[in-house]
């Protein structure tokens, strides 16, 4: 584990570092579609992602869910983060999007670790910065843009995270992901095929051109 362990974040983090979480943590092997985390369940410990991707929602007072971002190899949560030092009920859903192996780093380390290692506090100040802006993008994308771009923005997105052209997954799937309706998606998924963007078929959507 601890070369996996230094492919990943032996640029981030020091020798030392890599040693002590290779000592204490917890090695952590999640299947496609999964959830990892639940809405309103406590936080035990914090994600360090060695690989695959899992897709972080919220969800409303209707049960209506909605995309804030994906965490891929070499990155954390902040929101666990939060509900880590807190000791507060996470307000988000984490679903590993493909198999995915993390390292679970136990709670009592983390505050122990931002007065210990440079490199750790600098990940956890980082981390925080990254996910507020990845957010506010999300925000930005609801309030300015049309539904046209942010499907486009997602299924790109998608196709990367899963290094894969061929998306296997519905047009009610998509529609929760984005917070919208099932027949506005497959409408805006139609114009794209004809646009020659994707081709739809009964179980995948195939990226052509976008």
């Amino acid at each position: 584990m601890i070369e996996t362990l230094r492919a990943n974040y032996g640029k981030l983090f020091s020798e030392a570092l890599i040693q002590e979480i290779n000592e204490v943590g917890t090695l952590v092997e999640i299947e496609a579609g999964v959830t990892f985390m639940e809405i309103g369940s406590y936080v035990k410990g914090m994600p360090l992602i060695l690989s695959g991707a899992i897709k972080v929602l919220r969800e409303d007072e209707k049960g209506d869910e909605l995309l804030l971002y994906y965490l891929e190899k070499g990155e954390t949560c902040s929101m666990t983060l939060s509900c880590c030092m807190g000791i507060t009920k996470s307000e988000v859903r984490a679903i590993a999007e493909t198999n995915t192996v993390l390292i679970m780093i136990p709670i009592r380390k983390m505050e122990e670790w931002t007065s210990k290692y440079h490199s750790w506090r600098n990940f956890v100040f980082n981390s925080y910065h990254f996910r507020l802006n990845e957010m506010l993008n999300t925000l930005d994308s609801i309030a300015f843009s049309n539904m046209d771009e942010r499907l486009l923005e997602y299924l790109t997105k998608k196709s990367q995270i899963n290094s894969s052209s061929r998306l296997e997954i519905t047009h009610q799937q998509i529609a929760f992901d984005l917070h919208s309706s099932r027949v506005v998606i497959s409408r805006l998924l139609k114009k794209l095929e004809n646009k020659g963007c994707i081709e739809l078929n009964r179980n995948y959507i195939q990226i052509i051109n976008i």
